[in-house]
């Protein structure tokens, strides 16, 4: 079975690689996502653990259309009996990029009616639409006259890992955050801080990296995979049970600081919930303060301000400071900042090793790697 598993812009190669140590095959980099094949127990498995992954998609049904009525007459013609009956209810996604059909929202309209017509032409009953939370989730891509249906495997977007309240904003998307710690080679090895953790997703996506914690072992939301006809109950818990079974909290290393007292106290409260003890630790402290570690080497993975809310040279500033510290104080560290303020990152004053493009929401931002030598000789455990 062919598999499209949807990322974050700039973390197709992470993904790929995630897929790749599952067991995937005919594996290849598309934009925004990585294509692959396997079964449904390596579906089960990927919805489960994947980090860098948004959702995956399993394509069911391609055809071509040009005309309203094409589209109406193929959908139509499709069973999806086959995948639901009327006592479950659906929604549909839908991303639009062509000359035949303007309006994407017309797509998945027309789509909804062919639908629900063949359930109340067969059965003289209709499945209702339910845009929250469905139980079947369906997607349809339209690339000028090339449709692709296809059943959302994960439903609820798999960045909502479930050790946050409902609601919560953080700066940083889960994916996003462990895409991020996957980019800097972190496996839970060595030490990590995260010098202005805010609300606290890198440490939190750090510590289930590093306690090997499957990325929806917290996860409150059903998968789309669940309210399938095929869905394995038994095999589903076989692949929880096995990935849990090599959960282990005891080598983890992974500090903390913020100067919000609010946000350090919400991230204490993650961390009692999930039991991480002294493993993971946070603190009130700024940045230029953040120096009292015990560590001889490890690795910063931080999220900045970029300046919305602050003026030009007190930006500037606050990433001068964050450059002279990681110069002074952190010798035989590496360091990864994400930013998308361009013109704050010059003023850290340290040369980045590496430089990738990557998008918070809709920003824009560089992730940049600095690497702080000890005297001549280079750091064994930079990435």
């Amino acid at each position: 079975m062919e598999f499209i598993a949807k990322t974050l812009h700039g973390l197709e190669d992470v993904l790929f690689q995630e897929i790749e140590n599952l067991g995937g095959s005919k594996i290849e980099k598309l934009k925004r996502a990585v294509s692959f094949h396997g079964d449904l127990e390596l579906l089960y498995r990927a919805n489960y653990e994947l980090r860098s992954c948004l959702r995956i998609l399993m394509p069911i049904y391609k055809f071509t259309a040009r005309s309203e009525r094409q589209l109406y007459h193929k959908i139509s013609s499709y069973n999806w009996a086959m995948h639901f009956d009327v006592k479950k209810t659906f929604a549909i996604s839908y991303n639009v990029r062509s000359n035949y059909f303007r309006h994407s929202q017309y797509v998945a309209l027309k789509m909804k009616d062919a639908i629900v017509d063949q359930f109340r032409n067969k059965t003289g009953k209709r499945p209702s639409i339910n845009t929250k939370n469905p139980d079947i989730f369906l997607n349809v891509h339209v690339y000028e006259d090339e449709f692709t249906i296809s059943l959302d495997s994960s439903g609820q977007s798999l960045h909502r890992r479930g050790y946050r309240e409902l609601g919560h904003k953080a700066p940083l998307n889960e994916t996003l955050a462990a895409g991020m710690l996957l980019i800097a080679g972190y496996q839970g090895n060595r030490p990590l801080l995260d010098p202005m953790c805010g609300t606290g997703t890198i440490l939190f996506e750090a510590a289930m990296i590093a306690a090997k914690i499957p990325s929806a072992f917290y996860r409150k939301d059903t998968f789309g995979f669940q309210f399938w006809m095929n869905y394995d109950s038994a095999l589903f818990e076989k692949i929880k049970k096995e990935a849990d079974e090599k959960i282990d909290k005891r080598e983890i290393k992974i500090r903390g600081g913020d100067n919000n007292p609010g946000t350090v106290r919400m991230t204490q409260n993650v961390i009692d919930e999930l039991e991480f003890g002294e493993m993971v630790q946070v603190e009130k402290i700024p940045f230029k303060r953040n120096t009292n570690h015990d560590f001889d080497y490890g690795l910063i993975v931080t999220n900045p301000p970029y300046g919305e809310r602050l003026k030009s040279t007190d930006i500037n500033k606050l990433y001068a400071t964050m450059g002279d510290t990681l110069k002074n104080d952190f010798q035989g560290w590496s360091a990864w900042i994400i930013s998308s303020n361009f013109d704050a990152l010059k003023h850290v004053g340290l040369k980045p090793s590496k430089k990738i493009t990557l998008f918070n929401g809709a920003l824009e931002c560089k992730y940049q790697k600095f690497s702080m030598y000890s005297g001549s000789k280079k750091e064994k455990y930079n990435s």
